[in-house]
């Protein structure tokens, strides 16, 4: 298959701000697609190799990139630089040195999908002394066969930054269209990516087997689960009320919450982006291993950093201190020892427990799980009384937790992967306030500063995510809160996810001077929700021609690098919390 099919496409579809044109590319791109290309085809297209639990990465360093548009195109690495400064894109700047190179084109070799890929793959795995130089000669390798606009996808697979934004549920919809006729058809393929966690499987095996293969994928120890999320309230009474007079209270732990998929031989942790983290807790790994009584699981828990000489549990902030580290493992697993709470079994030895209720999932929890210091089965209270669960609350704030997550107890309590539903509900502290509420919300645009913040964005345009359509809708304007290091850590991280307009996935009436693909989300508190008519945020769900915009935003300082785009607070989140707002001012009044 010519690659030059899909840098055509990749092309057509950076150009577009309609998301139904998007879709539609890509229909008739996997319709052109051989059946034995096609996992590989969409991998590409979401910028990546693998899927993300696999963390093989290509992302190569800039300057090494700079070197192999030099000697591919001919042009000095500093005529290079300069095309990178001018541009800002990588990817421009060696499309612009390829179109001036001085060596015949006669002698190029066409490229094709196999190659690319084949060849990304090599450097991806690419080690030892002289893996510099070989992934330099790799790369260039495909730069001299590539036409200018290959070469600009080419460059940006390299760094990680395709910048094409296409999201997964724009590729389920594709799938759906292009191998079973529409996207009403998209449900089982949403199932089965949410078991597998890989676009590219679900893909592979429609292709091969039809939708029947799609229906029949199942779950498997090693391919992450997606995980279930929580709607929120801020009272006992509301929680009984909404789950129907009865739930089970759980406590909501302060820690980073990991899916352990357990072996005969071993045990592979999973963050709730489906990073592969074991190897920064191999004491949790270890723990959770002699712990679990199956000989196969799939477990999702809570790491809490606990203090060493007292056992009490300790916030978020600490535990993180031990993500992202290749080094000094052991002496970290020292200094910041952790303590898993499980919540829910998934899988356990041949058993798919994602449709069990959730009384069932429990009782199989308790069965396979032998307790320790390390190891302990999330705290748990029965309730219909709304007074009960309040002292509960107050308890489990009062042990250091972030307060309870209250779940359905009835016969439609099923394990929603990558959902986010009634069936299990947040109560946290921050909640009992108007909207003391802190907002995860995406940057998809910026304003440039002015004095001081001359050259750094002066404000970011900031969105929450409509699963329904799969969009961003903005919510607010964000200047307040940063510090000058955050000003110079946002411009460099989200420079690398500037688009030259509206991205197809953000709704917008406002203009930013800068457009981003979403990628990022942000902690950001607020005094109150209230309407404005230069919002999209449920525009036109409260009042004709005005949507939702928050009232005095501030950044809290917290990045969280923890969640995607798509586990952002929701429409429908912040709509309620306006209701709620409204309610308790008539109230008052």
């Amino acid at each position: 298959m010519k690659f030059e099919l899909l840098a055509k496409v990749f092309e057509e579809i950076e150009a577009t701000s309609k998301r139904l044109e998007m879709t539609d590319l890509l229909v008739k791109l996997l319709k052109e697609t051989p059946k034995d290309l096609v996992d590989k085809v969409v991998y590409l297209t979401q910028g990546k190799l693998y899927p993300d639990y696999k963390g093989m990465e290509l992302g190569m360093a800039e300057k090494l990139v700079e070197k192999a548009i030099s000697f591919a195109s001919g042009r000095t690495e500093a005529e290079v630089e300069s095309a990178f400064h001018r541009n800002g894109d990588l990817g421009l700047a060696a499309q612009e040195m390829l179109k001036k190179r001085s060596q015949s084109t006669l002698m190029r070799k066409q490229l094709t999908v196999e190659a690319v890929y084949g060849t990304f793959d090599r450097i991806a795995r690419a080690s030892g002394d002289r893996s510099v130089d070989m992934k330099v000669k790799l790369l260039s390798s495909l730069l001299i066969d590539a036409s200018p606009v290959e070469a600009k996808f080419v460059a940006r697979m390299a760094l990680g930054r395709l910048r094409v934004g296409i999201a997964d549920m724009t590729i389920l919809d594709a799938l759906a269209i292009a191998y079973a006729g529409g996207k009403e058809f998209r449900e089982p393929f949403e199932r089965a990516y949410n078991l597998s966690s890989d676009l590219g499987y679900v893909a592979k095996s429609v292709a091969a087997h039809g939708i029947d293969g799609v229906k029949n994928l199942g779950i498997s120890v090693g391919r992450p689960i997606r995980s279930m999320l929580c709607e929120r309230l801020s009272s006992a009474q509301e929680i009984l009320t909404k789950l129907g007079g009865r739930g089970s209270a759980e406590y909501k732990y302060d820690g980073l919450r990991i899916q352990a998929h357990i072996s005969k031989t071993n045990v592979q942790l999973f963050s709730r982006r489906l990073e592969n983290i074991t190897s920064q807790f191999p004491d949790v790994a270890e723990s959770i291993r002699s712990a679990v009584l199956a000989e196969q699981a799939i477990l999702e828990g809570e790491c809490v950093a606990v203090d060493a000489n007292t056992g009490d549990m300790l916030p978020f902030q600490v535990i993180s201190q031990r993500r992202g580290r290749k080094y000094e493992i052991e002496t970290m697993t020292e200094e910041v020892p952790v303590t898993v709470f499980l919540f829910d079994v998934l899988y356990d030895d041949g058993q798919d427990f994602t449709r069990a209720q959730y009384l069932e999932r429990r009782a199989e929890l308790t069965k396979i799980v032998k307790e320790s210091d390390q190891v302990r089965i999330a705290e748990q209270l029965m309730s219909d009384d709304a007074d009960e669960l309040e002292r509960y609350f107050d308890k489990a704030v009062s042990m250091g937790c972030e307060g309870l997550v209250v779940k359905n107890v009835g016969p439609e309590s099923v394990y929603q992967a990558g959902a986010r539903g009634w069936l299990w509900i947040k109560y946290k502290r921050s909640y009992k306030a108007e909207v003391a509420d802190t907002f995860d919300l995406v940057p998809v645009g910026a304003f440039y500063g002015r004095g001081k913040r001359a050259g750094t964005y002066g404000a970011l345009l900031m969105a929450v995510y409509k699963p329904e359509t799969d969009q961003f809708e903005t919510i607010s304007k964000l200047g307040s809160g940063f510090t000058d290091a955050d000003l110079e850590k946002l411009h460099k991280i989200l420079g690398q996810d500037v688009v030259s307009h509206r991205h197809a996935r953000v709704s917008s009436e406002m203009k930013a001077d800068v457009w981003f693909t979403p990628t990022k989300v942000l902690e950001v508190s607020a005094d109150e929700i209230t309407l404005s008519p230069l919002h999209t945020c449920a525009l036109g769900s409260v009042r004709r021609g005005s949507g939702l915009a928050l009232r005095f935003p501030r950044f809290t300082g917290k990045y969280r690098d923890d969640k995607s785009p798509e586990d952002a607070t929701t429409t429908k989140e912040a709509l309620e919390i306006y209701h709620r707002q409204l309610k308790k001012i008539e109230t008052e009044q």
